[in-house]
């Protein structure tokens, strides 16, 4: 990230500009998100996902929401998967309690077009089809999250073929601030928290530790399964360390450990099967600002993604992620010009690549970015090349275009590429095909943006056609097994995401609605366990010294396999939650979910938690 210095010019910039003409939001953050149903800001906020540089939202064309630290705070008790599960385009499925295998579905996609971040360091994993293992990330250390819906391969290279999610912890700031909570709720499940966070003179710093234990429920429902509770354990440590060495030049670096240890039921054996899933990332970033027009970051970090199993069976894989990445930003007149190289090195370790269980890749990029804000107009235009040590050159682009055509209006319009390289497993593993293409995608949307303070209104259309879709299935490829990874499907996401949030007086009302239709284009069939309709709809208010906050998620029936086969039922439920300040320095804070304890499913045979409740107190010195 840049100096704090040029951020705060570029929020200055924009508040002046605002006076002289209107400035409408270009993106969905403001619309249903943390950011949406927090309290009003005085200055423009500054998301980095859009370009990888800090820009004030208003300068912004894609599609993005953020999720505030004040909304994560009402969230106790929550993964962050099922956080994330509330905002606009996102579904979960789930098999199991919390800390067992999670897949994100971002506007259809599945979770390894996903492009994840946490503190700027990429999160993947190169075993089975890849992606983000949710169920790694501690969700207590998280400051902010950033969520960029539609391609963006342009900017982040492979596996943004649906989007990205970046994640931020803590901060430091000056002074001295500690923190510690402790919580207790359903299926006896208790939560420690603690944390300090402060600066002085060039340094800040920010720690902060975790736990949570839980004895879980039977997370089966078959016939015959091991009647058993299958608890879960997560441990978690991060820090951030800043050292601003002038005005001008500033280091970061970031470490993160964290340990989960779920239950699951692998077979009808009465044996306790666990997952281990561990999560290490390590990254050191400068900025620098050369001149008033030209500024620069480079950084080196390395993510570590362990998944092992007891019990049943033994399995243990490994993947090791290393990143660099140089980038540097000239401003030109009202535009901005980004150029980019990055280097990426994958490394996975496991028993069933063929012939050695240890395979490596690496991919280089270069990337250039262009954007303008004149007058009512925004351009963002982006291209990159990457050359992939397996396949070769894949090259990616990007346009997106804004008009605010009337005051508190803009519309906003763009198309992108994206692509993702199957894993080091689908290829080299017995299950893979050494022969597979990497997917591509082609993603055209349209926006309507309307804001006034906190009244805001949006609605995106999008179609993103997906080809040489992976799938582990039957057929005759050379894997020499009955079933194999291979490029079988061409899929079609399209749909319409709906927004808005309304505040009056302290009383604010929010919501999304999406509507979409996320098939195999060959067969017409909805994909796996993806609703075509669901929603998140709240109101927040005050009452009686008590912050309330009441939430309603829906979503419509969903398909176990594509094709139409084991119907999953749709489902409503009702959530709230209340938050009382206790004295000067203490928080109160209770969640209900699932109130009226309606009994759904995600995935065939695996149930859900049905009613929770969770409390937590914090104590905060102000």
């Amino acid at each position: 990230m840049f100096p704090m210095k040029k951020i705060e010019q570029r929020r200055v910039r924009v508040a002046l500009s605002s006076a002289v003409r209107p400035v409408s939001m270009a993106v969905c953050v403001c619309l249903i998100t943390a950011g949406a149903h927090a309290a009003p800001q005085t200055l423009e906020p500054v998301v980095v996902t859009a370009t990888r540089s800090d820009q004030p939202l208003s300068e912004v064309v894609a599609d993005i929401t953020v999720i505030d630290r004040a909304t994560l705070q009402r969230e106790v008790g929550q993964s962050i998967e099922d956080i994330l599960a509330k905002q606009p385009g996102i579904q979960i499925t789930r098999t199991g309690g919390p800390g067992t295998e999670t897949v994100l579905h971002l506007r259809g996609a599945t979770k390894q077009h996903t492009a994840v971040y946490l503190d700027g360091i990429r999160i993947d994993a190169q075993n089975g089809s890849g992606g983000a293992n949710w169920e790694a990330i501690p969700v207590h250390l998280v400051e902010r999250i950033e969520i960029l819906r539609g391609p963006a391969g342009a900017v982040y290279g492979s596996d943004a073929l649906a989007g990205v999610v970046q994640i931020f912890t803590q901060r430091g700031k000056s002074g001295f601030q500690p923190y510690v909570s402790v919580g207790a709720g359903a299926h006896q499940t208790y939560q420690q928290e603690a944390g300090l966070s402060g600066g002085a003179g060039q340094w800040d710093y920010a720690l902060g530790l975790s736990h949570v234990d839980s004895k879980g429920f039977d997370s089966k429902t078959s016939v015959g399964r091991n009647l058993d509770k299958d608890g879960y354990t997560r441990k978690a440590a991060n820090g951030r360390l800043g050292w601003q060495l002038t005005d001008n030049h500033r280091l970061d670096a970031t470490l993160l450990r964290s340990e989960s240890n779920a239950g699951y039921d692998a077979s009808k054996s009465m044996q306790d099967d666990r997952g281990i899933r561990a999560l290490d990332a390590y990254g050191l970033t400068w900025s620098a600002r050369w001149s008033d027009a030209h500024s620069m970051r480079l950084s080196a970090s390395e993510s570590v993604n362990t998944y092992e199993t007891l019990g049943t069976s033994t399995y243990f894989t490994e993947t090791t992620l290393r990143n660099y990445l140089l980038q540097n930003d000239w401003q030109l007149g009202e535009g901005v010009l980004n150029v980019t190289l990055e280097r990426r090195e994958d490394t996975l370790d496991n028993a069933d690549l063929q012939p050695i269980p240890r395979k490596q890749r690496q991919q280089n990029a270069v990337a250039l970015g262009y954007g303008l804000q004149w007058d009512a107009h925004t351009l963002q235009a982006n291209v990159r090349s990457d050359d992939d040590s397996d396949f070769g050159r894949k090259n990616t682009a990007g346009l997106g275009y804004g008009w605010s055509f009337a005051p508190h209006w803009k519309a906003t319009a763009s198309m992108a590429t994206g692509f993702h390289v199957p894993t080091l497993f689908q290829r080299f593993s017995a299950y893979g095909d050494s022969s597979l293409a990497p997917e591509e995608s082609l993603n055209k949307e349209l926006g309507l943006r309307w804001q006034v303070q906190d009244k805001q209104l949006g609605v995106t259309i999008y179609r993103n056609q997906i080809k040489n879709l992976v799938a582990f299935t039957r057929g005759q490829g050379s894997c020499g097994q009955t079933s194999c990874y291979l490029n079988v499907d061409r899929a079609v996401l399209e749909g319409i995401t709906l927004s808005g949030a309304y505040r009056w007086n302290q009383v604010k009302a929010y919501g999304s609605v999406d509507f979409q239709n996320p098939h195999n284009e060959k067969t017409g069939n909805q994909l796996q366990r993806r609703s075509k309709r669901f929603a998140t709809v709240g109101l927040e208010l005050p009452a009686a010294g008590v912050n309330w906050d009441a939430q309603v998620q829906t979503a419509s029936r969903r398909y176990d396999k594509e094709g139409g086969a084991d119907m999953l039922g749709g489902y409503t439920l009702l959530n709230l939650s209340a938050s009382k300040p206790l004295g000067k320095d203490f928080t109160l804070t209770a969640r209900v979910d699932n109130l009226l304890d309606r009994d759904y499913t995600l995935a065939k045979d695996y149930a859900t938690a049905g009613r929770t409740f969770f409390v937590q107190l914090k104590w905060m010195p102000q």
